[in-house]
């Protein structure tokens, strides 16, 4: 049940990033969103790895799922504030 409920969630993250991708700038609460849990989904499993709940070769998978987003999201995230000062088009 826990991992059909992920599935979904991750097919929505995805519909969400395509439409996005149209426009970041424009749709950067989106990519603000997809950020939180790229940020989140490190922590939680460092949180389940402390605690003996993941093992450490769950790990592997950050590197493709989470961590590879950080720069882009950042940067698109940077500009939407320097240049569009949050604004929502």
């Amino acid at each position: 049940m826990v991992w059909q409920g992920m599935g979904m969630v991750i097919g929505v993250y995805g519909l969400g990033y395509w439409w996005a991708s149209y426009n970041p700038y424009r749709h950067w609460p989106i990519v603000a969103v997809g950020f939180l849990g790229k940020l989140f989904g490190p922590i939680g499993f460092l949180v389940n790895y402390l605690t003996g709940e993941a093992p450490a070769s769950f790990g592997y998978t950050l590197i493709t799922n989470d961590l590879i987003w950080w720069i882009p999201f950042f940067l698109i995230l940077k500009k939407v504030h320097t240049e569009y000062r949050w604004a929502l088009h």
